[in-house]
């Protein structure tokens, strides 16, 4: 099995069988915020996207890029769907102009052609991706490849039972805002960047440590920021609170807790691997020396990539377009019919739109308990968000149904709240429509029934088995300390005594101390 590397979370694999190629990203993504680092648009994308299959893990824009799937990769190609709760990521390849779907069935493997086996294990939370997240397991000839990317699954037994694996492809960088857009004192901000810089190493441990493949892939990040205005968070600096490490730091941090089979792939990057493990990679160039030189390079980009960054922002503007009277008409009918989210937000949530010479701020307020989108009141509020509001204009204008996957994602704002991070603000933004919109509530709606339904035992304490925030298994991922839990998929940390979640807002836990 050969891997060629194609920058981020994309690779193409080639097999006796067949090619795949996964997730394509080179355009720049979330109002031209992320770049694919390091550069992978010099590449010969006109023979790279000649395959026989294509795969896209789900719809975040480093993973689904339209511009590129429609111009460079072949509509011959059968795409490998996920089993999703809706059709959004089908629909948007179809007006691509792919034909041609294989629609798998999560965790169930497709033999195709030439005995080439497949299967995806599809997430389907409201908080996993844009309602959806995948991971793909490939197998041919005994060469068996795993390509989480930034999927995180609780666990990864269901890859594991289908046979050692020789190939584990994993995100291990941040791909989120926080800590970064929060208006914080500094070392604040660096004391929570490095927490979460800490925590995202210690999953990519664990996952690694469950698979055990013998040759471990850094992908998927961290994107690269070539806006002057986006500059200071590309991890040049010397910043212990930098949520982006890139493949280099990553191997470094790696040989400290003893990993010794750290591969890294750059643009152009092959490895063949065989059945009995070995493994030959070649480069395009000398891997140590590229990331020695990391600023260099990403100097060179900035000057090359500018006129891009300066058209995408020419097209933002909308100055025709009543905010306040679109997003009434847009957000007020999801409001009415939201309950879960609704009661999980609990409050106002405060946009300060800055104008176009930022002279003025016109403050507006989604009010959930009021099911209302209105003119700010000068009440107390525990959510705030401060963006331009040509970026707001451009969502509307677009008919934008994912503010995560657009605005959130650009890091082009500054946040502020009174209290624990809650899920719940983020999740609403993502459903923008009446079909995400039902099918959050209805998750919710199944997850609280299900979630209390077992118990583990954890040293002195009795729980429930599955974490309230997202179904982990707490007998597997679960540590106590005190009387505190932790979760170590997402470190979502409960006071076991009173069941209060201490990381956001809901989530009780139910526990008991029940001793030895």
């Amino acid at each position: 099995m050969r891997i060629t590397g194609t920058g981020h979370a994309s690779m193409r694999i080639d097999t006796g069988a067949g090619s795949i190629l996964c997730d394509p990203w080179v355009n720049p993504a979330y109002f031209a915020s992320w770049f694919p680092f390091p550069d992978n648009s010099l590449l010969d994308w006109e023979a790279l996207g000649d395959v026989d299959y294509l795969y896209v893990s789900h719809l975040h824009r480093d993973h689904f890029d339209a511009e590129h799937l429609k111009r460079f990769i072949s509509k011959k190609a059968t795409v490998l769907l996920p089993e999703y709760p809706t059709s959004q990521l089908e629909d948007e390849l179809r007006d691509l102009g792919f034909t041609s779907f294989l629609r798998t069935r999560s965790d169930e493997v497709h033999e195709l052609d030439g005995g080439l086996k497949v299967m995806i294990q599809a997430l389907i939370s409201p908080t996993d991706g844009p309602i959806g997240d995948s991971s793909l397991w490939v197998e041919y000839d005994g060469v068996r490849l795993l390509n989480q990317n930034d999927a995180r699954p609780s666990d990864l037994s269901r890859f594991a039972e289908l046979g050692h694996v020789h190939a584990h492809m994993l995100q291990f960088s941040g791909a989120i805002w926080y800590p970064m857009v929060y208006e914080l004192p500094t070392a604040a901000k660096t004391a929570f960047g490095k927490q979460k810089r800490d925590r995202q190493f210690d999953r990519t441990w664990r996952y690694i440590d469950d698979l055990k493949a013998d040759h471990v892939f850094p992908i998927a990040g961290p994107p690269c920021f070539l806006d002057d205005e986006l500059w200071q968070f590309n991890d040049i600096f010397g910043d212990e609170g930098n949520i982006f490490p890139d493949q280099s730091v990553f191997m470094s941090e790696y040989a400290k807790v003893g990993g010794t089979n750290g591969v890294v792939l750059l643009p152009g990057s092959a490895s063949e691997v065989t059945a009995t493990g070995d493994i030959t990679t070649t480069h395009p160039t000398d891997v140590d020396e590229f990331f020695a030189n990391k600023k260099a390079h990403l100097e060179e980009m900035r000057e090359r990539k500018a006129p891009i960054i300066a058209a995408e922002k020419a097209s933002w503007r909308h100055p025709e377009i009543d905010v306040l009277g679109e997003l009434k008409k847009r957000i007020e009918p999801l409001l009415e019919e939201s309950i879960y989210l609704a009661k999980g937000v609990g409050g106002p949530v405060r946009f300060d739109l800055v104008s176009y010479d930022g002279d003025a701020v016109e403050s507006i307020v989604v009010d959930f308990p009021g099911k209302q989108v209105r003119a700010y009141a000068d009440e107390k509020v525990r959510y705030r968000f401060r963006t331009q509001r040509e970026l707001i204009e451009h969502l509307i204008f677009i008919d934008e149904g994912d503010w995560v996957n657009s605005l959130f994602l650009s890091c082009r704002f500054s946040a502020a709240r009174i209290g624990q991070y809650n899920e719940f603000v983020y999740a609403f933004f993502k459903c923008l429509s009446e079909e995400r919109l039902q099918y959050a509530e209805g998750w919710y709606d199944e997850h609280e029934k299900a979630v209390e339904a077992e118990d583990t035992h954890l040293g002195e304490w009795t729980v429930q088995r599955r974490c309230p925030h997202l179904k982990a298994d707490l007998s597997r991922f679960g540590i106590v300390e005190g009387n505190v839990l932790t979760c170590q998929l997402h470190g979502w940390k409960f006071d076991l005594p009173s069941g209060k979640c201490l990381t956001s807002v809901g989530h009780k836990i139910r526990a008991e101390k029940t001793g030895s």
